[in-house]
This record gives C-alpha cells, structure tokens and sequence, in this order.
C-alpha cells in the first residue's frame, strides 16, 4: 500500500512539473507576441536626404514620441527596390524611399501594399558629366556611357525621360546611349578612372563626383521642375500596418515633422549630425566641405510634392517599367494623419 501511494505522489509530481512547464511556454509565447507586437520596424539609407530618420533615431526623438511600450527596430538599405520586398513581405513597417520605386511597388502590388504619408527631402539630385567627355549638349549623350544608381531608381527614371524628351533612346531599346545601372560608389571610382562619361545621382553622391572626380554639373534636375521642387525622398507605411496603428503611425509622423523643423532651424548643427551619424551606422565619411555644398541643394521637408510623384510616374510609365497602360494612382497617397499632425501644431496643411 505504501509503494502504491509513493508511486501515486511521482506521478502527481510528474504531471504537475510537466503542466509548470506547459504554462511556462505559454506565457513565453504571449510575451514574444508582445514584444513582436510592440515594435515598429524601420528601414531607411545611411543618406542626408534621409536626415530626419538619421537625426530621428540617433537622438531619441522618435522613441520619445513613441513611448516607452513601443520599440524601434531600425535596418540600414541601399537601395529602394529591396525596402519595397520588405514591405510586401512585412518585415518593415514605415520606410524611407525614393519615388520611382514607391510608384512601382504600388502598381505591383495592385495599390494594396503601401501608402504615401509624408514627404522628406525635395531637390539633390544631379547629372554630372566628365569635362573630357566633351558632353556640352544634349546631343553630345550619344554614344556616350551614363551611370544611374539602379535599373528603376528615382536618379534612373529622371535621366531614361530626359533623354527621351532629347529625341534618344537608351542602347537596350536601341538607341545610342549606354546608361548604367551601377551602386553609387562604383559610379565614383568609374568616374575617377574615365570609364564612365557621366552619371545622374543624388547627394552627396553629386558633389563628391565633382569634388573627389573632378566632375562638372551639366544638369541640376531642380531645373526641370517647376519652382525648382520635385521629391526625392518620401514615407511609406505598410498598408496593413497603417489600419492596425494608425495612432503609432501618427505619433511617426509627429516626430518626423519636428525634427523636420528642428533641421530647417537650427542647419549648422543638424549637418554636423548628419555627418557623424552617417559615419557611426555606415563608417563613410563625408567632409565639411560635401556636407555643406550638397545640404545646400536639398529641401528638407515634410510636403511630398505629389506633383512631381505623379510626374514621376507618367516617366516611369514612358520608360516602359509600368506595363502597357498607365495605371490608376489615386489611393498612393493619404496624408490624413500628416494633416492631423499639422493642425494640432497650426501649421499650414498639405494639399494633394
């Protein structure tokens, strides 16, 4: 009898340490949802025209909008197509990107994927052109071999259109231009040895080629637009995560726009810390100098300039990367939550 009970009581510790175990993994499995739930995943460039995510997370401000219940899990790109995957796969949340790849990620997608939220630089970006090259026209691109930072980019659309408006073609739809989709410091070191006559790209990218290369300006793409403004740089939110946390998204934005404000105040500073931090995420090093003369070509806002994202569009269309008919943009854009943010701050709203 005794043995029968001392059995009993082995059993009972047995099932009671195996259930101890069971809650323990449950409650493991709800904090990890928690936690994963509890994070706002971030992916944006190591790139002064993405000064308010570089400024943002370095110092704080977009935590201190967040809350403390609320983490930020920010990666590093270096181009816009791989930050679109990541939206359409839900491994990132709120992006920073350029428009052409916004545009086609949102047609791609059939408008389900992302929305547009808010703008973030304007301007900086140029064509510029080896002075031996002989390049003073437009003609002169004939024959000739331009870099572009990526096949679909931003910088890649704008030149594949102004060619065309030029009357030529890219080699590949057979004409006589050789445009090359290449990273921006491969466009820097070919340009050094002479192996490309020219390139259309962003800053700092710009004033290093014409700095560090000896590059000259043949374009400011700001001459093309009308009052000198056009958008490089937006916000775009997960669709799904946007109906989930639209008040997370919103406090986003209110960060954005403060430091927004912050760097139009205060741009001796705000360069400095776009330096350094640039330098501490990516270990390139941008002298005074770059710094200083590429800020100066770029417009650090909030207003997306949708204009020129439909503009850009039309270009991308005429390029051939949106298919045979121009499809339906209607619903890329929702700047409801920016507008919100602005008006508890009287500020001035944006108009699509």
């Amino acid at each position: 009898m005794l043995r029968v009970t001392i059995e009993r009581v082995k059993i009972l510790k047995y099932w009671v340490v195996l259930c101890f175990l069971f809650f323990l993994i449950i409650i493991g499995s709800a904090c990890s949802r928690k936690v994963n739930n509890s994070t706002i995943r971030v992916g944006y460039f190591p790139n002064i025209t993405h000064a308010q995510a570089v400024i943002g997370l370095a110092n704080g401000t977009f935590a201190s909008y967040l809350g403390h219940d609320i983490k930020i899990k920010a990666t590093l790109f270096n181009a816009g197509p791989s930050i679109i995957e990541a939206i359409y796969s839900e491994d990132i949340d709120i992006a920073y990107v350029g428009p052409s790849p916004v545009v086609n990620g949102y047609v791609r997608s059939g408008g389900k994927a992302l929305k547009v939220i808010s703008g973030v630089a304007s301007g900086g970006s140029l064509f510029i052109v080896r002075p031996d090259s002989n390049i003073k026209k437009p003609e002169d691109l004939s024959g000739k071999r331009i870099a572009s930072p990526q096949l679909g980019n931003t910088q890649d659309i704008a030149l594949r259109e102004y060619i065309r408006k030029c009357g030529m073609k890219p080699r590949e739809r057979g004409g006589t231009v050789d445009i090359l989709p290449l990273r921006n410091p491969d466009i820097l070191n070919l340009f050094m040895r002479k192996q490309i006559d020219g390139a259309w790209v962003p800053e700092p990218w710009g004033t290093r080629l014409i700095r560090e290369a000896g590059g000259e300006v043949f374009l400011d793409e700001k001459t093309l637009w009308e009052n000198g403004q056009f958008s490089s740089t937006l916000i775009i939110v997960g669709t799904n995560f946007l109906k989930k946390h639209p008040d997370w998204v919103k406090r986003w934005l209110a960060a954005h726009v403060q430091i927004t404000r912050w760097i139009n105040n205060h741009p001796k500073k705000a360069r400095k810390k776009v330096c350094d931090q640039i330098k501490a995420i990516s270990g390139i090093h941008f002298s005074k100098e770059i710094i200083d003369e590429a800020f100066s070509r770029i417009e650090i806002t909030y207003n997306p300039v949708v204009s020129s994202l439909l503009s850009y569009a039309e270009m991308a269309y005429n390029a051939g990367f949106l298919g045979e008919q121009m499809p339906d943009l209607s619903g890329m854009v929702d700047l409801s939550l920016l507008n919100d943010v602005l008006k508890e701050r009287s500020l001035p709203l944006i108009n699509k």
